[in-house]
């Protein structure tokens, strides 16, 4: 007997069966109808319980990460495949495209080695799970959320689908509590406030990586709870960054509250495409079901991208700017969108999502949508690297849309609003300065203006530079910001009360 005349036999002995159980429940009059119901609902459990073991010998066409399977029976989207190679091995995929004619089903660790005729593929009729639990804190694993540190599997607390689940936006709780990262450019002007997602536009060979390490090692909530996880997401980045993360955890003891997730340069491109959903499938865990401040630091969104581009040019998709498919925008608002805060829950999730801009242009489809889904950016500016700033971030291009709301009296200090803002404003005057006497010298500038770049150096070293370690706090970054506001007269302070210039200038 062929396994299609089995499972067809087994389905009418399960269809029998549940017409005898409905016939027994049913009686007469109404239990008739409740009866048939509870067959029909029973019928559809089993035969989609048949269908989910069907396996299929053989497929349609190979192309690249894809595979091609025609004349299945109806499969969902984003399921579960085991692809099983000639040799036995077994492979996780997900459907990617399903129809009449045929299923797309992406490989995540890749397609060499497969054939057309020998590749079998069960499709599992369910989404892929991950088991999540605190246990997965220190720990490394690959992008599908596979051990690879020599432990054994850790024991999960749930099983967690990593797709996640769309939150009501009126469950959401507004961010207002400040996170200080010891870093004054930040802390200062571009204020990190708790459940944000704050991107890093850097640019390669930029130290990208060593601001991130930096503010997961401090980040903390003033005068509030101090259970902080990390959870770290490498996509397509080399072995040296993976290294440098790991021994910066290990060496400042913060690695027992770290969860790695890596998914390298060397590594199947198609893999990278569900490292983040694993991750914040984790974090979603620590933040909502364990009451954790879990930091999400994901690098690089930019091959996580490439990989969305990769796909969909296989596929023949039309493609959009720069050749990246349509659904960049929603596909990237579906990962942020992850972050934040619950009514009700005390935990909460902060992404940090690192991307290199190409040519560091900002204006790049993939900077230029993330800016519009986020809450702000953190710019890096490579002219600053190249004075030897650090950390070199670029002063008027970054921003922080939720900072109004988690800085000053009460939060920070009462000074802190209109100090940022007096800080931008004089800033924003040196850019100019700088122009003019680059065009006709700095001789020719009148005393007021060579203040101004007094006050441009003075807050470039001493107010935005500082070593790696440095961990400064809140009050320390405001008196540094007065400190340099002193290089310029106070008539020039416009943004400050004239209470706050009494207190803190003089």
């Amino acid at each position: 007997m062929s396994k299609a005349e089995s499972a067809s036999a087994r389905l009418s002995a399960a269809r029998a069966e549940a017409d005898r159980a409905a016939e027994e429940r049913a009686g007469v009059g109404g239990d008739a109808k409740k009866g048939s119901g509870a067959t029909s609902a029973r019928l559809g459990e089993l035969q989609e319980r048949l269908l989910a073991g069907k396996e299929y010998i053989g497929v349609h066409r190979i192309d690249g990460p894809l595979i091609f399977i025609r004349k299945t029976h109806p499969v969902g989207y984003r399921d579960l495949v085991e692809i099983v190679d000639r040799n036995g091995g077994v492979r996780l995929g997900m459907v990617l495209d399903t129809s009449d004619e045929a299923v797309v089903v992406q490989v995540f660790e890749g397609t060499t080695g497969l054939t057309m005729p020998e590749t079998r593929v069960r499709f599992r009729g369910e989404p892929l799970m991950l088991g999540v639990g605190t246990e997965m804190l220190g720990r490394v694993f690959n992008g599908l959320g596979q051990p690879i540190d020599g432990g054994p599997a850790p024991l999960p607390d749930d099983e967690l689908n990593v797709n996640g689940k769309p939150i009501n936006p009126t469950a959401r709780e507004y961010p207002r509590d400040f996170i200080q990262t010891g870093i004054s450019v930040i802390d200062g002007m571009n204020t990190l406030i708790r459940g944000q997602k704050l991107p890093i536009f850097s640019g390669n060979g930029l130290p990208h990586n060593e601001l991130a390490a930096q503010i997961a090692r401090q980040a903390k909530i003033r005068g509030g709870a101090t259970n902080f996880a990390v959870v770290f997401a490498a996509m397509g980045v080399k072995h040296d960054v993976a290294r440098f993360f790991t021994s910066s955890f290990e060496e400042t003891g913060s690695l027992a509250n770290v969860a790695l997730f890596l998914s390298l340069a060397d590594d199947p491109s198609i893999e990278r495409t569900i490292t983040p959903r694993t991750a914040l499938t984790l974090a979603e865990h620590l933040a909502f079901n364990k009451g954790m401040h879990v930091l999400v630091i994901m690098t690089d969104m930019s091959n996580y991208c490439e990989s969305l581009r990769e796909i969909s040019t296989i596929r023949g998709e039309i493609p959009s700017r720069k050749g990246y498919p349509g659904y960049l925008y929603s596909d990237l608002a579906e990962i942020y969108e992850r972050s934040g805060m619950l009514k009700g829950l005390s935990g909460s999730i902060t992404q940090l999502p690192i991307l290199t801009m190409p040519n560091d242009d900002i204006s790049h489809p993939i900077p230029d949508l993330t800016g519009y889904i986020t809450e702000g950016q953190i710019v890096f500016e490579r002219e600053m690297y190249a004075r030897s700033i650090y950390p070199p971030i670029a002063g008027l291009p970054s921003l922080s849309r939720l900072m109004k709301d988690g800085i000053g009296k009460g939060m920070t200090r009462e000074d802190h609003p209109h100090l940022a803002s007096q800080l931008f404003a004089c800033y924003s005057y040196v850019k100019d300065v700088r122009n003019l006497a680059s065009v006709i010298g700095e001789e020719e500038l009148t005393p007021l203006d060579r203040q101004y770049l007094d006050f441009g150096e003075a807050f470039e070293r001493k107010f935005v530079t500082q070593s790696k370690n440095e961990d400064r706090t809140i009050e320390e970054t405001l008196d540094l910001g007065w400190e340099t506001l002193r290089l310029l007269p106070a008539e020039e302070l416009h943004r400050v009360t004239e209470e706050e210039v009494e207190k803190f200038y003089g």
